[in-house]
């Protein structure tokens, strides 16, 4: 194709960040037909596990996981015959038996049929306490922007006059049964560098949207501003905040219209339920003559706190290996999900009658750490009784809902349980340590057969021959990698012999904040150093060699993969990068980029590009002949406003003018998660998965 007009000498491939650009989606369907022809078009098995997949993405006996609303219990659900799924509501009592009479409250495919627009449901916020209005959040193609319409979940259609907004990125919140907090496109300046809104309205029913009250205004270089209300009687509450950079957010009380700093850290996480404050400093906190340690979770009476009270009870104190993976309050109780050492465990945390708090394993749970699962609690109606939903799963263990009460000292009841979708037999799951440049121990864990691999940790029994193994990895934003049921990696790869295995390197969230703060900005090669270390403690004891060993991470993982591929081409046999980063150097200039300079650091700062530079893989990669590098697929979304598809476009177009051979899959849907239904997701799947084990070999 020839260079299309709109090139540059310093950047010859910016044409193809023009997302909708004529020649930018011409290049995209040559590329498309390409990928198309070399991994699906008649390719043995192809259509088999396409098919197999799609079929267990829409399978009716999937758990549908519930949020209660009122008296009702909703759920979203597609299928086969809902591709962009149907919003239903039902009773817990229908719940429980076999086949439950779901009630649909909207049909997502036939609104987008009615309207001519593939609309993919991006949530709903619901008033509080009457249950009986939502504000439906519609994304075109699944992106980060969304169309806001009002919804009556009584007579189950759209509010004719009611509160509506068109597309953008945004916020928007209930502060009454009259009146919502807007953080959206109010028109020119009134966006962050980063895309997002940086003015917050209060807009009342029946007012023009022009007139709304100016709630908070916040500058051009922050990321965001939003507004919401706890509207639990009894506690109402009104919240603002001003996001100053991924991590950093101002919070502010609003009573009467005025704003009332919180004085907590701006790092710290924050949430108010039923007059608590709650806080989880990022870093230590020195207040009230205490030391608050960084990954702790605190608790106050919000009055006290803002009336100058500072004794804080600490719920949750983190060691060297536990730590803080979240918190859901009951009415009256604290669920405190733990992780210890990549392991998890939830405790409970209860106020005493006289101040103090108590806390002790949630009842019926303490086992389960020691299975590898990943073990989720969560408050069912945190304002209505004790009640909690428990999600338990496992690499090798398909997920089960149950249903529990604080207080009642037994196991929860268990009211769903998914059917195994692939064949686990002789599979087992261990964790490993790998030592990384600095002498740091870095766990992973990984799923192979008996007999493969050896060392400490390693599965029973002899060690066999190296395996096709795949490895995926994050390590970015303080996200922690647990054990996940590997539904479409169990079906596609680890049923036909290969084996799997997560690297929880720095970078994510999995030993807490110092675990994140050590990947931070020129600090994020401890992240890719990390990630080595696991790769090639998988080769030295014997479970891959480097031409058997596959690499897969998306987003900032798409960075951690295009970094692998440009630092340690030796060490891998094939790479995927999905929605990646890859442009360090425009990254903050492409949506929505600019909210992550706190993580990676900012390129046009001198000192920070320099560093920046170095984990740049679209300014590093060499032309072939100078680079010898792994077979590498690269794929994104059209529609992807978070990850703009610009990265990867431009990647796979400079190494393949640089004589490389680079494979390139872009929906035209589907966002940052890369497909909007279960059809496209089946599909890029299975291209994955015969990429890999072409690149691979078979066992």
């Amino acid at each position: 194709m020839p260079m299309p007009t709109g090139s540059s000498d310093a950047d010859p491939f910016l044409w193809l960040e023009e997302v909708e650009g004529a020649d930018a989606l011409a290049w995209v369907r040559e590329r498309n037909r390409a990928t198309q022809a070399e991994l699906a078009e008649g390719r043995p098995g192809f259509d088999a596990l396409r098919a197999r997949l799609r079929a267990a993405f829409d399978a009716e006996d999937r758990i549908p996981h519930l949020r209660k609303l009122g008296e009702r219990y909703y759920n979203f659900w597609q299928d086969e015959e809902n591709p962009r799924g149907l919003w239903r509501r039902t009773t817990l009592e229908e719940y429980l038996t076999p086949a439950p009479d779901w009630e649909v409250v909207l049909d997502f495919d036939a609104l987008g049929r009615a309207e001519g627009e593939r609309w993919v449901f991006a949530g709903a916020p619901v008033l509080v306490p009457g249950y009986d209005r939502a504000l439906v959040r519609l994304s075109r193609g699944g992106a980060d922007a969304v169309v806001v319409r009002e919804f009556d979940l009584a007579a189950k259609r759209f509010v004719e006059g009611g509160f509506a907004l068109p597309e953008s990125k945004g916020q928007v919140a209930w502060a009454g049964p009259d009146e919502i907090f807007v953080a959206t496109d109010f028109g020119p300046g009134s966006m962050t560098d980063s895309g997002y809104p940086r003015i917050v309205k209060l807009w009342r029913r029946g007012q023009p949207l022009g007139e709304a009250a100016t709630v908070f205004e916040g500058e051009a270089s922050d990321v965001s501003v939003r507004a919401w209300a706890d509207l639990a009687p009894g506690f109402e509450t009104e919240l603002v905040a001003r996001s100053r950079d991924f991590f950093n957010e101002d919070r502010f009380l609003r009573r009467d219209e005025e704003l009332i700093p919180f004085d907590v850290p701006s790092d710290a996480g924050f949430a108010v339920h039923r007059g608590r404050l709650f806080v989880t400093p990022r870093a230590d906190w020195e207040t009230g003559g205490r030391t608050f340690s960084a990954g702790s979770l605190l608790a106050i009476g919000l009055d006290r706190f803002l009336a100058g009270g500072r004794d804080l009870a600490v719920l949750f104190a983190p060691t060297e290996s536990r730590v803080l993976a979240g918190f859901s309050p009951t009415r009256n109780h604290v669920l405190v999900n733990i992780l210890d050492n990549v392991r998890h465990r939830v405790e409970v945390a209860t106020p005493g009658e006289a101040g103090g708090w108590s806390v002790a394993l949630l009842a019926g749970v303490e086992g389960a750490a020691a299975r590898f699962r990943s073990i989720d609690a969560r408050a069912v109606d945190p304002d209505a009784d004790d009640r909690y939903f428990l999600v338990t799963e496992g690499f090798l263990t398909p997920p089960a809902l149950s249903l529990g009460s604080v207080g009642e000292g037994e196991a929860p009841a268990v009211l769903k349980r998914e059917p195994a979708r692939f064949d686990a037999e002789g599979l087992a799951v261990a964790q490993h340590w790998a030592i990384s440049a600095d002498g740091t121990r870095i766990p992973y864990f990984e799923v192979s057969r008996a007999g493969v691999g050896a060392g400490a940790g390693a599965v029973a029994g002899p060690a066999g021959p190296p395996r096709p193994t795949l490895l995926y990895g994050y390590g970015g934003f303080e996200v922690a990698e647990t054990p996940r049921y590997l539904l479409t990696a169990g079906a596609a790869w680890l049923e036909r012999g290969g084996a799997y295995a997560v690297a929880n390197i720095r970078g994510g969230g999995e030993l807490g904040p110092a675990w994140h703060r050590a990947a931070l900005k020129a600090g994020r090669r401890r992240a890719f150093e990390d990630f080595i270390a696991v790769a090639e403690d998988l080769v030295r004891r014997g479970v891959a060699t480097p031409a058997r060993l596959g690499i897969i991470g998306g987003s900032n993982g798409g960075l951690l993969m295009g970094n692998m591929l440009t630092m340690r081409p030796d060490l891998f046999g094939a790479v995927v990068a999905h929605v990646p980063l890859f442009d360090m150097r425009r990254y903050h200039r492409l949506p929505s980029g600019a909210s992550w300079l706190a993580e990676y650091g900012d390129p046009d700062d001198p000192a920070e590009w320099a560093f920046l530079r170095t984990f740049s893989p679209y300014h590093n990669v060499e032309a072939a002949g100078r680079a010898d590098y792994p077979k590498l697929l690269i794929t994104t979304s059209t529609r992807d406003d978070r990850v703009h598809p610009g990265h990867a476009r431009k990647m796979a177009a400079k190494m393949l003018a640089m004589g490389h051979d680079v494979l390139y899959h872009e929906n035209v849907e589907g966002g940052h998660a890369g497909a909007a239904d279960n059809a496209e997701r089946a599909h890029l799947w299975a291209l994955v998965f015969r990429f890999l084990w072409e690149a691979l070999g078979d066992p």
